[in-house]
């Protein structure tokens, strides 16, 4: 039997463990600013909502609660500004990143037809076209924003196109106009769109936009989905809370495969998700905690000879010195600092890195005083 991981690129983040090790051996310890996990304690009335649902014996169901239902779907209408959205228009799922490596699969996807993403892209969108034998096509995001007819991307086979703003690695925002081009070039040839927006409440010099705003769909979800996690909002990566919203066609489809497959979101986090959708004042504080180490750190890196591009949203900072991404990597290490090479991302990302502000404020700190 062929191993299915044969299907797979190396998975990038153990090139980057020797980069670690001369980081770690720092006298004062590394700041890992590469992966960009949550730091920062859950909010206490996420996690007394987790500990009054723990005493939960029986089998959740893989649609959720109907209390859970009502979150997300008022959370879309409240915070992403569409409309009319019903039950039939949510999904709580396992995980977005569990999603993105399977979502080709349970679509149905294999041998023939195509998935689109960005060229610079979280690496997540190819791993889920090649599990399910898919063609995986990289497509550049700015040309094809600025007029998907003329852009180098063939729909004929194309049956997933990802959109992912704020994008991951770069910050970068799509543009409600470009997004409207995007959505009807979609919708004429007949493409399924899916728009990863996780961090869509991290604008910082942008406010992004959803595919399910109504000037964006026209008042209709036909064709468009939007991937929705509570890992960076609410600091729940450890609980692995996600959803997805819009096309309840799609979506019904995809709560009749789960029923059969499982992946159930666990009861408790279900109960924690609700606590999170109605409540923003942790939020507000989570933003104010990184928008001070995100101004702190892209002052340093200036001052160390970095250029910031794009960044106008999402966790990161994308920056160069104009030089091979692993030398960067490399020179970061050396001062205790280790980053993520933007070749991780693409090819396109090869004279980059990928500088996660999710560091407490003390290893933020440290990590400014180095680079001074």
């Amino acid at each position: 039997m062929p191993a299915v991981s044969s299907r797979l690129p190396a998975f990038p983040w153990d090139k980057l463990e020797p980069y670690k090790a001369t980081a770690a051996a720092h006298p004062d310890g590394i700041v890992d600013l590469s992966v960009g996990t949550p730091v920062d304690p859950v909010p206490e009335l996420i996690q007394k909502a987790l500990v009054a649902a723990a005493d939960s014996p029986g089998y959740p169901t893989v649609w959720g609660t109907a209390e859970l239902r009502n979150a997300l779907a008022g959370w879309v209408e409240r915070r992403l500004g569409a409309v009319d959205v019903a039950h039939t228009n949510v999904l709580p799922v396992v995980g977005s990143k569990e999603l993105v490596a399977w979502l080709p699969t349970q679509l149905g996807l294999g041998p023939g037809d195509k998935v689109a993403y960005p060229r610079l892209a979280y690496p997540t969108y190819e791993v889920g076209a090649r599990l399910a034998r898919a063609e995986a096509v990289a497509y550049d995001t700015a040309t094809f924003a600025a007029d998907p007819a003329g852009a180098d991307l063939d729909p004929s086979g194309l049956k997933l196109l990802w959109l992912n703003s704020p994008s991951n690695p770069t910050g970068g925002v799509l543009a409600k106009d470009e997004l409207i081009r995007i959505v009807a070039w979609a919708r004429e040839h007949g493409v399924l769109v899916f728009s990863d927006e996780c961090y869509v409440e991290l604008g910082w010099e942008a406010e992004p936009v959803s595919v399910l705003h109504p000037d964006v769909c026209g008042g209709t979800y036909e064709g468009v989905v939007a991937v929705h996690s509570l890992s960076k909002r609410s600091n729940l990566a450890g609980y692995r809370a996600a959803f997805v919203a819009g096309d309840e066609a799609v979506l019904g489809e995809l709560l009749q495969i789960r029923k059969h497959g499982g992946m159930m979101t666990p009861a408790p986090v279900q109960a924690a998700t609700v606590a999170a959708l109605g409540d923003d004042t942790h939020v507000t504080e989570q933003r104010a905690r990184y928008a001070a180490r995100r101004a702190a750190l892209r002052t340093a890196l200036e001052g160390h000879g970095f250029r910031i591009e794009h960044s106008e949203a999402s966790l990161y900072l994308w920056a160069t010195r104009d030089e091979p991404c692993w030398e960067t990597v490399a020179h970061l290490a050396e001062l205790g600092i280790l980053v993520a090479p933007g070749d991780f991302y693409g090819t396109a990302g090869e004279s980059f890195v990928r500088v996660a502000f999710t560091a407490t404020d003390e290893r933020v700190e440290a990590a400014v005083k180095r680079l001074g």
